[in-house]
């Protein structure tokens, strides 16, 4: 099978589901008007309701959204084959993804902005909203325990010298340089009268200096614990300090290198022309767990994920200039993730050289699922794409590796400050006023991702213990956003069904996952993991049965007034 020609296939798809699909939904389903009020105008604070350029915010969205998610999971989940991973990514973002990131923005464009789970409070009820809000605590505090782990990983070098996949210390000063120039950048596009252009050329070209200085340098002598509190302390500031000044510029720019880094692979692939090595349906392994509903759980950021309606109901929302502006950021930033990920998908499947190779790399579940493996996998393989267009192979392959650490590092500051909201939120519901506070909610929020990253359970990282639910949790989060706005929409009377499908089909696919991994923790024996499992479990039915019971009174009052109008005298 030609790498090139699914890739163009999936293109296709992608554009064409953006104009027809999604547009649909703008003017019927979420009813999306050119010039609605939007809260980055009605509360702004220039701190984190600040009214942003699309293209600026689009960059700052899907920067914020993509993180690692869409190159892991494509690159572990191509172990079944590179059928099911490219079914599941094209589908999945065009009728599930890119309707979960769109709707969550709109929901929360009419809400003043609130995160997905206070407005749960309104539309579902306020047991929902506490209960929504504790499942992304635990979500948001371990996935970043873990990243920061998986960060600190990356930029230490390895202490006897000898290269892996999974360090990268020549990244570190273009990732710090990239920062720097992000704030200059902000202060120029905010304080300043440069035209935006001019500092867009400027950040951009002075980011690839820095790459490119960077990488010529790489920075040792640094233990991986060290590193982890300075990306601590890295959080910390990135989440009090206003968005304008460091996230949105610096995401911005991130974006850039994502782009360019698509754009290199993708005339790589029309240079070489690789045939796909990978078979298309793969049950080797004896180790592989069932495709139903694993493949839809290993594939997160790539088709649907639960982490997306925190940033797009958390930081997005508060960023829309105007409100046409959501449906190229939500669902047009979904589009362009579920591209990424087919690329991902090619470069572990089209980009390693023979069949055995493949064959070898993926052996087993656990040896494929790895860290290094996995992060391997696709650096090793978009090198060769990007290569193949005359780039020397080493250099191909040290950007890649930055793209990878920036990305991952855009996913801890983005979330550092969603939890801090959250934090807040469950402050407010508690009647805890000084968690309100955001130098206060920050430190909590840093202390609790902190907890995952340096504790440990049985001589292992807490976050690393607890990793096998995160992928269930998240998208049993997307499920929950789903049944959130299927409710919103039938008190609307708005069409639920493209909103009601696609949560029925993530409630049974996570729940099943869930509990399947639960039995997996009983029969070893796994008690800690086993208990937070069935806390999780139990949150997650009770979240789900809330909702169940807003559709049932909704249904109700409509039946009464169907039976009212019925029975009412001619023209009373």
């Amino acid at each position: 099978m030609s790498a090139l020609l699914l890739a163009a296939l999936a293109a296709a798809a992608f554009v064409a589901a953006y104009r027809v699909y999604g547009g649909w939904l703008r003017r019927v389903v979420l009813q999306v008007g050119d010039d609605e009020p939007t809260p980055s105008h009605q509360l702004r604070d220039d701190v984190d309701y600040v009214p942003a350029r699309r293209s600026v915010l689009f960059g700052h969205h899907f920067a914020s959204i993509a993180g690692l998610g869409p190159i892991l999971g494509p690159a572990i989940a191509v172990i079944w084959g590179w059928v099911p991973a490219v079914l599941w990514i094209v589908f999945g973002t065009v009728f599930i993804g890119g309707v979960h990131d769109f709707s969550t923005l709109v929901l929360s464009l009419r809400n003043r902005g609130r995160s997905i789970g206070d407005v749960a409070k309104d539309v579902v009820g306020p047991r929902a909203r506490l209960l929504f809000l504790f499942v992304i605590y635990f979500l948001m505090s371990l996935a970043m325990g873990v990243f920061a782990l998986v960060i600190a990983t990356l930029f230490t070098a390895p202490a006897d010298g000898v290269p892996r996949p999974e360090s990268h210390p020549e990244a570190v000063l273009p990732v710090a340089g990239i920062l720097v120039v992000a704030i200059l950048m902000g202060l120029a596009m905010y304080r300043t009268r440069i035209p935006f252009v001019w500092v867009t050329i400027g950040g951009v070209l002075l980011s690839l200096w820095a790459l490119v200085w960077g990488q010529a340098h790489p920075v040792e002598g640094i233990g991986r614990n060290a590193w982890i509190y300075a990306l601590l302390a890295y959080a910390f500031v990135a989440s009090v300090l206003p968005v304008w000044l460091l996230l949105q510029p610096r995401d911005y720019l991130n974006s850039f290198q994502l782009y360019a880094g698509m754009l290199l692979m993708i005339l790589g692939l029309i240079v070489a022309r690789p045939e796909v090595v990978a078979p298309a349906f793969n049950d080797a392994p004896s180790d592989l767990p069932p495709l139903f509903p694993f493949l839809f759980i290993t594939v997160a950021c790539g088709a649907v994920s639960g982490f997306h309606c925190l940033v797009s109901s958390g930081t997005t929302a508060k960023q829309i200039d105007r409100s046409c502006d959501a449906h190229p950021i939500g669902y047009g930033g979904m589009a362009a993730e579920g591209m990424l990920a087919i690329l991902a998908v090619l470069a572990c499947t089209a980009g390693i050289a023979t069949s055995e190779e493949w064959h070898q790399h993926y052996a087993s579940w656990r040896q494929a699922g790895g860290l290094g493996p996995k992060i391997g996998a696709f650096v090793t393989g978009s090198g060769e794409f990007i290569s193949a267009i005359g780039l020397p192979k080493s250099g191909a392959v040290a950007f890649a590796a930055v793209v990878v650490v920036s990305f991952a590092l855009t996913t801890l500051d983005s979330a550092t400050r969603l939890l801090r909201y959250n934090i807040e939120e469950i402050g407010r519901s508690l009647g805890l006023a000084f968690l309100a506070d955001r130098f206060v909610a920050s430190l909590v929020a840093v202390g609790s991702i902190a907890y995952f990253a340096l504790l440990k359970i049985g001589g292992r990282p807490a976050g690393i213990v607890l990793w096998e639910l995160f992928g269930t949790t998240n998208q049993l989060l997307a499920g929950l956003a789903l049944m959130t706005v299927t409710v919103w929409l039938a008190k609307l009377r708005r069409p639920t069904r493209p909103v009601l499908l696609p949560m029925a089909f993530m409630f049974t696919m996570t729940l099943v996952a869930m509990i399947t991994k639960i039995r997996q923790f009983h029969r070893e024996e796994a008690w800690f993991v086993f208990g937070f499992g069935i806390v999780l479990l139990l949150l997650a039915v009770w979240l789900a049965v809330e909702g169940l019971v807003s559709l049932g009174r909704i249904a109700r009052a409509r039946e009464t007034e169907g039976r009212a109008v019925a029975g009412a005298p001619p023209g009373g």
